[in-house]
């Protein structure tokens, strides 16, 4: 399993290269996306308007060692020039822009190069008309990231954050969360077992399955409890709700005689 710092290694040959952007701040809040997902850098391709100081508070205190170190450069050939691998995004479709794919079909790919130690950029055009046929010509993939047909332009730094999520999320063991950090083990065969035994006879003591046929009147009960998939500290609680009852059969029991 790969560590943090691994991860980060491989996060940092993707380039997040944003063309003629018109807003800083989309710069900063973009910045900020890429600190959460690995810290891919940013690529400023003829930017039309670059105010560090208008970026940074978007970009907050996260995103400004990626702001520090962001390049710029005068062409969109220039900043993507040593990538095995240009992904283009698009809202538009038809024309030229063809065999579209979604992100999570491109950040696939994307994670296979980028263990390979391969860099890779992911060209998000200008806010106001996208990448236009030319910048296409310098992309190998296309992606188009589904919405809703009445709002299929994304902001900028939305479409930023999409795309490094699914690439982060693509990486070998880049977002594995143990799903039950505080639960104990699952229990075994024999305690499974020994369970059903208690709780069936408990619940034939307070009447609440008839003892000449339990079996068939437990199997639901036993189904529930198999897609539970009990753990042993929940057993112990079903135990103890066992014992409750028996102490309660036996308490009437001593009443009546």
């Amino acid at each position: 399993m790969k560590n943090a710092s691994e991860i980060a290694a491989m996060m940092r040959h993707l380039r997040l290269v944003l063309v003629r952007t018109n807003f800083p701040e989309n710069i900063g809040m973009a910045a900020r996306a890429s600190a959460n997902f690995g810290h891919a850098p940013l690529y400023l391709a003829e930017p039309r308007r670059w105010i560090y100081e208008k970026a940074l508070p978007t970009a907050t205190s996260q995103g400004k060692p990626l702001l520090d170190s962001i390049t710029v450069t005068n062409s969109v050939q220039e900043a993507v020039a040593p990538c095995t691998l240009v992904v283009g995004t698009t809202a538009r479709t038809g024309g030229a822009r063809q065999q579209l794919i979604t992100p999570r079909q491109a950040a696939a790919e994307i994670a296979e190069r980028l263990v390979l130690g391969e860099d890779v950029a992911i060209m998000f055009g200008p806010e106001d008309r996208g990448l236009s046929n030319e910048d296409l010509e310098n992309c190998g993939r296309l992606v188009t990231i589904p919405t809703a047909p009445d709002a299929s332009s994304l902001n900028l730094a939305q479409a930023v954050l999409l795309m490094i999520y699914e690439c982060f999320l693509a990486l070998p063991d880049a977002a594995r969360i143990d799903a039950h950090p505080n639960l104990s083990r699952r229990v075994t065969s024999e305690e499974r077992d020994f369970l059903f035994r208690t709780l069936k006879n408990a619940l034939m003591d307070i009447g609440t399955i008839p003892r000449d046929n339990p079996e068939h009147f437990f199997l639901p009960l036993a189904r529930f409890f198999d897609r539970a998939d009990l753990r042993r500290h929940e057993m112990d609680i079903f135990m103890g709700i066992c014992r409750q009852m028996e102490h309660l059969v036996s308490e009437r029991s001593d009443d009546k005689s």
